[in-house]
């Protein structure tokens, strides 16, 4: 008896809706796009890891989609209404959408529209399946919406991490830092289309999200690593362009006593200890004071001499992986280190005299565009070598390094970009482990003099005098003689030829 009233209930409620196909379009609209909101929210439910534009597209695309259908449900309706009371009940009811099945021509016209809706309802699907992929790979932020990010994406592409998606360190999984780090670019989308922004793009990330959601993912922080050897190939920039290899035993350590030792390089993430610390410059790179507080909630602050006074709350950092490992995935070489790779590899003529100082101030001069920086390596290197048949090998090989690593066009390059990892060509550790850092009695940190604090020499030179390896370690030997107690960063600046 209850089916006659709901019968007109529905009747009553499409007939005052759906009385334009305006109306029928809008109600298929949001159909579809509540069909794509319950497959993405499935997928977001029971994929493995997480897609961070899955909120994007789960909950503000397909949503706005919905409610733009509702739009034209209502939009029909409106104009239906409005030629009512223009032509009449009557004469607007004849103009109303009817569907008559007992009519061929409506049948068919209705078979149509709905094979329309089925395959409409099949493209949303499909189209929100591909969408998913497509937002979280690396081509969606290198080249369709972050091409200022050139020399990133590139860098990127030769980089220990070309593995991993950019989404995945930047953004991370969930919808909350998604909408962060996209509001936080907003400002970032206007000054890219009006080409309104900083060259180099300057760095480090103020909003970036905290390693321990990001890097921590992959990169166990208990586990220990114990002592790691590293061979280091050198070249100096005499005529024979000689090698000088440093064979050295690294102890990075670990930084939970469940798994080991707490001690080495990566005491500073160690579990038990926290370190926090202010930077004076936005690079961090002057650091003027730091606090350690061990397990046993003991502090201790270190300080330089024009530094003892106590910083505000907001201004002080706590020391993440970050802080050392700041290129994960955009190391921009420098120019020595490329030059002697392709020495050690041979990919140019060693034998060219004096190639590698040749070679780096090819590197270094100033070019306006890649054009110009190609045609300006080729003419230093056959104005220095003018008879040698090998120079066409090394002026491709070093056109090869420009392109993958020097932006003029962005400014970007390595002498703008600090690496913190080590103390060779930017200050790194020495930038708190540097003999100026001390407490109010006196205290210091290791000091930058105590090279075996974190790594042993094993063996160094060239030819027989690698076969000499001092287990317990030996003192380190510079090829130029003796250079003091001097930080490497002060002569080594990517460029000086050593």
């Amino acid at each position: 008896m209850n089916d006659a009233p709901r019968a007109g209930i529905f009747a009553r409620i499409t007939g005052l809706f759906f009385r334009t196909w305006i109306s029928l379009a809008g109600f298929i609209l949001s159909v579809g796009a509540a069909f794509a909101f319950c497959f993405l929210f499935a997928i977001d439910l029971f994929a493995h890891g997480g897609n961070p534009y899955m909120g994007i597209l789960a909950y503000l695309v397909a949503p706005a989609f919905f409610f733009l259908g509702i739009g034209f449900v209502v939009m029909g309706w409106w104009i239906h209404r409005r030629r009512r009371r223009r032509l009449g009940d009557a004469d607007a009811a004849a103009l109303a959408l009817a569907i008559d099945l007992s009519r061929p021509d409506h049948r068919r016209h209705l078979f149509f529209f709905l094979s329309g809706a089925t395959v409409f309802l099949m493209v949303s699907a499909l189209g929100s399946y591909r969408t998913y992929h497509f937002t979280e790979s690396v081509q969606f932020c290198g080249q369709v919406c972050h091409t200022v990010m050139e020399p990133e994406y590139v860098t990127y592409q030769h980089g220990a991490h070309a593995r991993v998606g950019c989404v995945d360190c930047h953004i991370g999984s969930g919808a909350t830092w998604y909408v962060k780090s996209k509001l936080s670019g907003a400002y970032q989308v206007y000054a890219t289309l009006m080409d309104d922004f900083e060259r180099p793009i300057p760095t480090p990330v103020a909003n970036l999200r905290p390693a321990q959601d990001t890097c921590e993912q992959c990169h166990w922080p208990e586990k220990f690593s114990g002592d790691r050897v590293k061979t280091y190939n050198h070249f100096l920039s005499d005529e024979d362009n000689t090698p000088y290899t440093i064979r050295l035993e690294l102890k990075v350590g670990g930084g939970s006593p469940a798994h080991g030792p707490v001690g080495g390089i990566h005491w500073h993430m160690s579990v038990a200890n926290k370190v926090e610390y202010i930077a004076t410059d936005p690079q961090r790179q002057d650091i003027p004071w730091v606090r350690v507080t061990d397990a046993q909630g003991n502090v201790r602050v270190y300080a330089t001499e024009e530094y003892r006074e106590t910083p505000p709350p907001g201004e002080i950092r706590q020391m993440d992986c970050i802080d050392c490992h700041n290129r994960p995935a955009h190391a921009y070489k420098t120019p020595n280190h490329l030059v002697e790779q392709a020495l050690a590899l041979g990919r140019v003529d060693q034998t060219l005299p004096e190639f590698k100082r040749h070679a780096v101030d090819a590197l270094v001069a100033d070019y306006a565009t890649r054009e110009e920086a190609a045609a300006g390596i080729a003419a230093r290197l056959r104005e220095a070598y003018p008879d040698r048949p090998t120079v066409q090998g090394a002026i491709e090989e070093l056109q090869r390094i420009y392109s993958v690593n020097f932006f003029p066009e962005m400014k970007a390059r390595w002498d703008v970009y600090p690496d913190n990892i080590g103390h060779k060509d930017w200050a790194g550790c020495f930038r708190c482990h540097d003999d100026l850092h001390a407490t109010a009695d006196g205290s210091t940190m290791i000091k930058s003099s105590d090279c075996n604090a974190c790594h042993l020499i094993l063996a160094q030179g060239s030819g027989s005098a690698l076969e000499r390896v001092f287990a317990s370690g030996t003192t380190f030997e510079h090829p130029a003689g003796d250079v003091g107690d001097l930080s490497c960063n002060l002569c080594h600046n990517g460029k000086n030829q050593e």
